[in-house]
């Protein structure tokens, strides 16, 4: 019931339900929470410890090898008699590490949680040349070492529209596209989403009288 001007409002009884609690943060979300602390802890431990503003790709590459000790994946040494070997037939000496998809998931989250904490882009250790570099080296040496091959994602996309050119009797000139295909092919080579985009476009007329026209536009 409203109150009339000038009177309180009613006041809220027990049997009013409680605001609806907020919605848990996903599990990416968490997991880039925790990653972060943890990069941050390494700092605090560091000798001599290192503040974020100081923190270089190289200091990133040192906390990968680090994190090397709590692997769980065998990576073969060259002498090792199953170097390339996707399935060893008995147990062998090599020391387990990371495995690369996880320190590539890894850097992706610790990149984004960076600038959500105030961190700059441009200064970003964690998209650093070297730190690419270095993950791309564990990607190939893993890849020879237990046999099994990194192949590259491809996604693609399609589109295709049909129109007509239509002349009037009085001339009037009515145009549309005709047989317009559209590809997009995005070509990732795992390494923190970055990759080759290439877009063709052909358009061809149904009567001949316009030429056939292709373009490729190519972005990294």
């Amino acid at each position: 019931m409203d109150s009339a001007p000038g009177e309180p409002p009613p006041l809220v009884t027990a049997d009013t339900p409680p605001p609806p609690p907020p919605a848990p943060p996903s599990r990416y979300e968490s997991q880039k929470r925790r990653d972060w602390n943890t990069f941050l802890q390494y700092l605090r431990n560091h000798k001599p410890p290192l503040t974020l503003a100081r923190c270089s790709g190289a200091h990133v590459i040192e906390f990968l090898k680090y994190l090397d000790q709590f692997g769980k994946t065998k990576v073969h040494v060259t002498g090792c008699p199953y170097f390339g070997h996707p399935n060893p037939p008995s147990p062998c000496a090599c020391p387990l590490k990371q495995a690369w998809g996880s320190l590539d998931a890894l850097i992706g989250r610790l990149r984004a949680a960076y600038e959500e904490n105030g961190g700059r882009p441009e200064s970003n250790p964690f998209g650093a040349r070297a730190v690419r570099i270095y993950l791309r080296e564990v990607r190939e040496g893993q890849a020879k070492a237990r046999g099994i091959p990194y192949e590259k994602k491809k996604r693609k996309r399609s589109t295709t529209v049909s129109t007509t050119t239509v002349i009037s009797d009085g001339g009037e000139v009515s145009t549309s596209l005709a047989n317009v295909s559209t590809v997009v092919t995005r070509e990732s080579d795992g390494g923190g989403g970055h990759g080759v985009i290439n877009v063709s476009v052909a358009s061809t007329s149904a009567t001949n009288t316009t030429p056939s026209v292709v373009a490729t536009a190519t972005t990294v």
